[in-house]
């Protein structure tokens, strides 16, 4: 018994320290913070030239398929073919990713790639996002969407490749393109506006709790989750959505005029074959298999702007992350 006494004594300090520990570490990324931007990395571009990871996976599987001599022989043409490229001056094409998500956080780097691509950028270049997303909100797509009209005010040919998902908001960056490939069983459309929002005032009246609300302006709120919702109020937010909509609608209609615009804005979603059919895409075809084919005759170039954080932050996180494991 004195044994486990001392044991769990010697535990517990032990726990004690490492909460001391964590507690200042908190103490100070929260110091960091307060301190404003200088704590944090500026952010950096990292660039994969894709053209020279199809060159290593060709080595490898030539390697492992050919005699020795076939090898030697197909290495040796490979090289004088190098060469001969060197000497020519070959288009390029920029690739860049956007994973989005209801907020559109993804266009906080967006916006950093595609300056980095103007600043760069010739007449004969090219420019495909590989995008997949469900939409999200009006405003954070609707930037996004002008980050990439950015490229096409420069002149600067715009290829959206849509290989699961390009609908409602993701749809509205997609449109904007020159050209839209699709996937055979991607997901596309859905140009419409939803809103939906929960009520509690009847469970807030069956439990005797008063909701207050103060306002100036008569539509500064139309619906609320807490209060008694009106009519009046219900009607205004109604106008408010289809005042979106019909902003969205204008949008698609700018930017891609061969679409029918009453036949696709339902606000429902087709596949890949039946995007072609309503030319919402333009061709099927994954950014996969376009991409390798136009390695041939371009230089292929993934950019992706990407933020650290500062060492203590991020040493503090993995720690919480090693914390929860046990």
């Amino acid at each position: 018994m004195e044994f486990l006494n001392e044991y769990g004594m010697f535990l517990a300090k032990i726990a004690t320290f490492v909460v001391a520990i964590l507690v200042v570490a908190g103490g100070l990324v929260a110091l960091i913070g307060r301190g404003g931007g200088e704590a944090e990395s500026r952010g950096r571009l990292d660039i994969r030239h894709l053209n020279e990871d199809y060159r290593q996976m060709t080595v490898m599987i030539k390697e492992a398929t050919l005699s020795k001599k076939a090898f030697k022989q197909f290495h040796k043409e490979q090289k004088a073919r190098e060469k001969q490229r060197e000497k020519t001056e070959r288009r390029r094409i920029f690739v860049l990713n956007f994973q989005g998500d209801i907020r559109a956080i993804a266009v906080a780097s967006l916006r950093e790639e595609i300056t980095a691509v103007l600043n760069v950028a010739q007449p004969e270049d090219e420019v495909m996002v590989r995008l997949e997303s469900a939409g999200g909100l009006v405003h954070a797509y609707g930037l996004a969407a002008a980050q990439l009209l950015r490229l096409r005010d420069r002149r600067v040919k715009l290829t959206v490749a849509v290989d699961k998902i390009a609908a409602s908001g993701g749809y509205m960056m997609a449109c904007v393109a020159d050209r839209i490939i699709a996937a055979p069983f991607a997901v596309v459309g859905s140009i419409g506006v939803i809103a939906q929002l929960p009520n509690f005032n009847r469970l807030l009246k069956k439990h005797d709790i008063d909701y207050e609300q103060f306002m100036a302006g008569e539509f500064k709120r139309t619906v609320t989750i807490l209060g008694e919702n009106t009519d009046q109020g219900r009607r205004k937010f109604q106008e408010e959505i289809e005042e979106a909509h019909t902003l969205f609608k204008d949008f698609v209609k700018t930017h891609r005029p061969q679409v029918e615009l009453e036949r696709v804005a339902t606000g429902e979603h087709w596949y890949g074959t039946q995007a072609l059919e309503c030319r919402l895409v333009d061709e099927l075809r994954t950014s996969d298999d376009v991409l390798l084919d136009a390695s041939a005759g371009a230089d292929l170039y993934e950019i992706a702007y990407t933020t650290k954080k500062p060492w203590l932050a991020r040493l503090l996180a993995h720690t919480s992350e090693a914390l929860g494991r046990f």
